[in-house]
């Protein structure tokens, strides 16, 4: 069903820049140290839940199968990793002021 609600985090986002670079779902299962049903599960419910797939797949030929993001897997990964970096300028302030509770209550371990 195309639209479906998911979840994107950092896991999802990972595993499409892991397809990105290995061209394959198996090995970027493996590089992230997941199954590949898992990973193709997750595939498949991101390209179900998006008005256009993020990942394509080919199958094998003379030249082998391979998998890539579409344009769509891109900006995907694109606007997650911008809303990250923008939702960490955002709260650094407060980041450093939880850090430091932090870095000072285990000092006095």
């Amino acid at each position: 069903m195309t639209g479906d609600i998911i979840a994107i985090g950092p896991g999802k986002i990972e595993l499409l820049e892991a397809i990105n670079e290995t061209k394959s779902i198996a090995a970027a299962a493996k590089s992230l140290g997941m199954s590949y049903r898992r990973a193709w599960l997750l595939v498949d419910g991101i390209n179900h839940a998006l008005n256009a797939p993020a990942v394509i797949t080919s199958t094998g030929g003379s030249h082998g199968g391979g998998t890539a993001l579409t344009e769509t897997g891109h900006l995907v990964v694109a606007l997650y990793r911008r809303i990250e970096q923008e939702s960490l300028k955002a709260c650094q302030s407060d980041l450093d002021k939880l850090l430091a509770l932090v870095q000072s209550s285990q000092a006095g371990i």
